[in-house]
């Protein structure tokens, strides 16, 4: 799918990708994506060597956040960011952890990188959001796909299928994803990170005078829901433990979720970028309906 430039197109309005993207509970499923990204040995390296990710993990967080949103809600400017990305990392390169040369933008590790969003979405879902129907899951892994189209992913490098990509991903799993070291750090609750820098100063103050008894708590639950959000496959290829009693703890975190969010105001449960592109989405559907009525067209 194109826009009238001939650019990939975002994911449509009122799609999957569209409801899910935005919502305030994707901040809760990014950090199994991210450790299911990094578990392959080749991202692991890159990102261990070339990422800012522990000395300014919030700047980072933030513009990887930026970018995503601008995949499904950013229009002309999705293709844009993806071409991007592109050039961001056309300089990542170097050795992994077995001695083997690598490069950010190889095409099986760039699609992998990709492709790591669906399953963890898919299974996070299933907590915060509802199960998704084969319908849904369906439309969610067309529109991934169009999604990887934007960052310039080729469709011969990206299973085309849902019955494709289920073996391309239990392969990887078993042959290529390994607890690298960004994995173990990922997942390890006693990293310490440093405090918020984003945000009103106010806050920023307040938090930075609180943090040597707010990041403990931090890491422990940023650990609690990679691990937890990590596909059970996932999981047991990384040998990452995961008991019942943790399980009874993530099924709770969903209940309160599921239940709360929901009966949030629009302001508070969609990020901002989201928010706007759904607010001009409305807009111009209003627009379209009231020219159609003024033209004695019918309305739809």
């Amino acid at each position: 799918m194109t826009n009238a430039s001939g650019r990939p197109a975002p994911p449509p309005p009122g799609g999957v990708l569209w409801t899910l993207t935005g919502d305030v509970r994707s901040l809760l499923m990014l950090p199994a994506a991210f450790v299911l990204q990094v578990a392959h040995p080749a991202v692991g390296a890159g990102v261990d060597e070339h990422s800012v990710f522990r000395t300014d993990p919030w700047g980072r967080a933030d513009r990887s956040l930026r970018s995503l949103q601008l995949w499904v809600y950013g229009g002309e400017q999705a293709a844009e960011e993806g071409r991007r990305l592109r050039r961001a990392h056309r300089a990542i390169r170097g050795t992994d952890a077995h001695g083997r040369p690598y490069h950010a933008l190889d095409p099986a590790v760039y699609a992998w990188v990709h492709a790591t969003g669906f399953p963890v979405h898919r299974h996070a879902a299933r907590y915060l959001v509802r199960p998704m129907t084969e319908a849904q899951e369906r439309v969610f892994y067309a529109e991934w796909l169009q999604v990887g189209r934007i960052l310039g992913i080729r469709d011969r490098d990206m299973p085309q299928t849902i019955e494709e990509f289920w073996p391309y991903y239990r392969k990887a799993l078993a042959d290529e994803v390994e607890p690298t070291a960004v994995v173990r750090e990922l997942l390890d609750p006693g990293v310490p990170v440093p405090p918020p820098d984003r945000g009103p100063l106010p806050l920023r103050l307040l938090l930075r005078a609180l943090w040597p008894l707010l990041w403990p708590r931090f890491t422990r639950f940023r650990a609690f829901v990679a691990t937890g959000f990590l596909p059970p496959e996932a999981r047991e290829a990384l040998g990452v433990e995961w008991t019942a009693a943790q399980e009874r703890k993530l099924r709770l975190l969903g209940r309160v979720v599921r239940a709360v969010v929901p009966a949030l105001p629009e302001r508070l449960r969609y990020l901002p970028l989201a928010r706007r592109a759904r607010a001009a989405h409305r807009a111009a559907h209003r627009a379209a309906h009231r020219a159609a009525h003024r033209a004695g067209r019918p309305v739809r």
